[in-house]
């Protein structure tokens, strides 16, 4: 089996801002807008860089959607930056109406997603953000897991014509992946092969997905590992395949379970080769105030509930 390994931890949403950073370098057509959250977002470097090309539009996220609608008209291409919750909840009616509808080519970009923001709480703890958007006809629906595929993400939508929600965190998290990786949108990456399950994973999962598998094979269980970056489009190919083989699936991602990539597979499973499945997810709550280890671990989001999983869906086969 291979061992995955690490050297560092950093945080995604500095993945978005290197990316950022390089594209105000090499793209004159690439313009930011942020409301109220520029250290956050860590959008820092492109607006020392490019002051003429950057809009700080303030609490206001209804308008800066508006105003990145409107930049789409003269050819600019947008880049949007606040908290996940506030780019989407917040906003929805704006992103539906005035940039999926006509297809704009607007990238919402979104930091402080899912549990992991940890100690703001609740209200700030988006967990269904990747389901109202993939529900948006022609939105694309990326999910990086470290930082140097978040740093990929960004620079590949500023190429990809369409509107895209880019989703990334807050916490420093293991560095795995190649830097300088050419991230493909919709392409799946098998990461570990095994044989008697497949665990397909989003974002800060994959990384506890890897490690679960490699408890699993401590005990004799083969886990196939697969980076589901992209929720949509999904890789539909990648996963059947693995399935041939393990006849059974675990989804892991930070979201609630409903609407998220789990469902997603579901509907894979359904119209195709339906096989037992197990959702580590959210169940259908919100979240609270805590490390974001307290809270992965509280809500069922860590390695050991994926190990769990991988047992139960085992068992159904």
């Amino acid at each position: 089996m291979k061992k995955h390994t690490y050297t560092e931890k950093k945080d995604t949403r500095s993945g978005f801002g290197a990316g950022l950073a390089e594209l105000g370098r090499t793209n004159p057509h690439v313009v930011a807008l942020c409301a109220d959250l520029i250290g956050s977002l860590k959008m820092d470097a492109f607006i020392e860089e490019n002051p003429e090309r950057f809009y700080q539009v303030g609490i206001a996220e209804a308008n800066m959607i508006g105003i990145a609608a409107g930049l789409t008209i003269g050819g600019k291409i947008p880049f949007t930056g606040t908290f996940a919750n506030f780019s989407t909840s917040r906003v929805y009616d704006q992103i539906r109406q005035s940039i999926a509808y006509s297809g704009k080519n607007v990238k919402i970009c979104a930091s402080h997603a899912g549990v992991t923001l940890g100690e703001d709480g609740a209200t700030h703890q988006v967990l269904e953000d990747i389901g109202m958007m993939k529900m948006l006809p022609g939105m694309v629906v990326i999910n990086p897991c470290d930082y140097n595929q978040t740093k990929a993400a960004t620079l590949a939508i500023a190429d990809h014509h369409g509107p895209v929600y880019l989703r990334f965190g807050r916490p420093k998290v293991p560095v795995f992946l190649p830097e300088n990786q050419k991230f493909e949108i919709g392409k799946g990456i098998l990461l570990q092969e095994g044989s008697d399950v497949t665990i397909v994973a989003t974002g800060h999962l994959v990384w506890e997905a890897l490690k679960a598998a490699e408890a699993l094979h401590a005990e004799g269980i083969s886990a196939e590992v697969i980076n589901i970056h992209t929720i949509k489009p999904l890789d539909n190919k990648i996963i059947l395949d693995s399935i041939e083989k393990t006849k059974c699936i675990v989804t892991a991602e930070e979201h609630n379970i409903y609407g998220g990539l789990g469902e997603s597979v579901s509907r894979l499973l359904t119209t195709n080769n339906p096989v037992p499945q197990e959702f580590v997810g959210t169940k259908d709550t919100f979240g609270e105030s805590g490390t974001p280890d307290q809270l992965m671990a509280k809500y069922g989001l860590d390695r050991n509930a994926v190990v769990t999983a991988a047992k139960k869906v085992i068992d159904r086969k």
